[in-house]
């Protein structure tokens, strides 16, 4: 197989890369090869489990299951804009029909991360319940604990969170949290003001996007998600935080927020009266989607939480796993009655 230089508009033809943020689908596309297939020559076999996710630019391919020809793929097609038998392992065999055929070979992890990041990104702030800026004490423990992201966790874990948890003074002008870093730390404002800011291709200095106070929490979406910071936090004033290490942060407090479940404990909430919550983007939903699902996507669930019914037991869902679990979190953390379904449509087996 040979590679050509990436012509960057090609990205755009495709779902979900046409709904990227221009700055993420060109970190994408440094990273992303165009290759050509001879005519007879196999993409990939049926029961293959290699992480890849392929999309078709040229050409036609032939799908097969069990050696028996199944259906014919051609770029240019609506079905051509998804990604190419997506879900591994692999239910189908690909192969090249026509004279020459050209495709993307992207990581699929990296998409998921992007995607997840992505919509993410300009969410990195936990929201208290309330009451947090009128703390007239600095017993930001209390405040903590008032908080709906800990109603759920066992007292045996809150107790382990404090004590795992490390004290870090800082200055006014320091920076807690670069945009673009591997996320590492989940923080809480013990004393002082922080301020959240996110850069853009327009404007390097930052667009403000939030100014936090004593007891407010930040960085835990990037945590959940295993993406890169989207945002900027720096110190506003003199303070100190709290901070739990990403180990500590997904055993004793994300986890026990997540109730994951299967397809068959999943079909039950949605006959008791549950309902899908499809958090992919509109263009993946328009795409597959399971009956009856209520389409919100991730970078929208914050702005939209008021139109979710409290009453409703959701079923969040995405492709792998990765962006439902991020949503879960967020309903969890407002009191939403939220499931999320273990390993997404490809590990249940609900997409073709």
């Amino acid at each position: 197989m040979e590679s050509k230089p990436l012509d960057l508009g090609l990205l755009r033809q495709f779902s979900p890369l046409d709904g990227l943020k221009s700055e993420n689908l060109q970190s994408l596309a440094r990273k992303t090869v165009l290759r050509e297939l001879p005519a007879g020559r196999v993409l990939f076999k049926e029961g293959d489990s290699d992480k890849r996710t392929f999309y078709l630019v040229s050409g036609a391919l032939e799908l097969l299951r069990d050696d028996r020809p199944v259906s014919v793929l051609r770029a240019g097609s609506p079905e051509a804009r998804s990604a190419i038998a997506p879900f591994t392992p692999r239910r189908y065999t690909a192969r090249a029909i026509s004279d020459r055929v050209e495709f993307l070979a992207i990581d699929s992890d990296m998409l998921d991360m992007m995607l997840t990041w992505d919509q993410t990104g300009s969410y990195e702030v936990g929201e208290l319940s309330s009451g947090a800026e009128q703390a007239s004490s600095d017993d930001w423990m209390t405040t903590l604990l008032q908080t709906k992201a800990f109603h759920r966790i066992p007292p045996a874990n809150i107790q382990a969170i404090f004590m795992r948890m490390q004290r870090v003074d800082a200055k006014a002008g320091d920076v807690i949290i670069k945009q673009g870093d591997d996320g590492d730390y989940f923080y809480v404002i013990v004393k002082g003001k922080c301020q959240v800011t996110r850069e853009t291709p327009l404007n390097r200095a930052g667009i403000k996007l939030a100014e936090l106070g004593m007891g407010d929490t930040f960085g835990e979406e990037a945590l959940i998600a295993d993406a890169k910071r989207n945002a900027n936090i720096t110190m506003l004033t003199d303070g100190a935080l709290m901070r739990l290490a990403k180990d500590d942060f997904r055993t004793l407090l994300n986890e026990p927020m997540l109730n994951w479940v299967t397809l068959e404990q999943a079909n039950a909430i949605i006959a008791k009266g549950g309902k899908w919550l499809d958090v992919r983007l509109p263009s993946e939903f328009e795409n597959f989607h399971l009956e009856g699902a209520l389409n919100l996507p991730l970078y929208f669930i914050r702005l939209k939480l008021k139109q979710l019914d409290p009453k409703v037991h959701y079923v969040t869902v995405c492709d792998t796993g990765r962006r439902s679990s991020a949503a879960a979190y967020i309903l969890a953390e407002r009191d939403l009655n939220a499931s999320v379904l273990k390993g997404g449509l490809g590990a249940a087996g609900l997409k073709r």
